[in-house]
């Protein structure tokens, strides 16, 4: 499997197992000529193009996880909802998104990740029992807004 080499190209990483946002990286990715890289733990179908690359990771705890933390590096797009995982890649200076199109920050992980703890220890005492909203149409539409400005941004900042 190949890797991007250090340079200034612009690289999409998917936390794959359960991202509802897969069709739209696809689409998005295709219309910048981005290579993108869809980590699972498990076989996922992707369609058939040379800039797709599946990454099948061992079913170790993190492993996912890790596999695109040690790779995100400024100029690469990370798709993911795991809070924990955003934060490494964003400490690494690449550009993190949530499904929703929420982007991650330097200046606003450290709430993300005190506001997913606080949950956790929630919904393991029995007070919360519910889990996020459902994913809607709105999100998606979100989604591909918050990617196609995200990689015209890095464009815009030498990456491409």
């Amino acid at each position: 499997m190949s890797e991007p080499a250090a340079d200034r190209s612009i690289v999409v990483y998917i936390d794959a197992d359960a991202c509802p946002v897969k069709d739209e990286t696809y689409r998005v990715a295709g219309r910048y000529g981005l290579h993108v890289y869809v980590v699972a733990n498990s076989f996922i179908t992707l369609p058939r193009e040379p800039w797709i690359e599946r990454v099948v990771v061992s079913d170790g705890f993190d492993a996912a996880d890790d596999w695109i933390a040690e790779r995100a590096r400024p100029g690469s797009v990370v798709v993911t909802s795991d809070v924990p995982l955003a934060s490494r890649c964003v400490k690494a200076g690449a550009e993190v998104l949530a499904p929703n199109g929420k982007p991650f920050s330097e200046s606003g992980i450290g709430l993300a990740l005190a506001t997913r703890n606080l949950m956790q220890d929630l919904r393991e005492a029995g007070t919360v029992t519910g889990g996020p909203r459902p994913f809607s149409a709105r999100d998606r539409s979100a989604y591909l807004g918050a990617l196609d400005r995200t990689v015209m941004r890095l464009k815009r900042g030498g990456f491409g």
